[in-house]
């Protein structure tokens, strides 16, 4: 499975959210490639799922990837609910 973690300009913030998520995933023992990148990059990389904000997710609508909002990305409570809910391992 691919995720992406997404933020506007595809650095630190970005990159944060990347470390958390697989943190979160690894505890949940689901395996996953999690690549850290900005929305225009995003937009044309192919994924199963994408976690960015409310409001980078507008820019990312029509991608073939599930797309994942969590407010706080340093928030580990909210992404592991958010993968709670969304994430289905293959």
């Amino acid at each position: 499975m691919k995720v992406l973690s997404v933020c506007g300009l595809g650095q630190g913030t970005s990159l944060i959210l990347k470390m958390n998520v697989e943190q979160a995933l690894t505890e949940k023992g689901i395996q996953a490639d999690v690549e850290h990148m900005d929305v225009s990059t995003a937009s044309s990389m192919s994924a199963d799922y994408i976690i960015t904000s409310n409001e980078l997710a507008e820019g990312l609508e029509g991608h073939s990837a599930k797309l994942i909002i969590v407010n706080n990305y340093f928030d580990l409570d909210e992404i592991n609910q958010a993968i709670d809910n969304h994430i289905v391992e293959n």
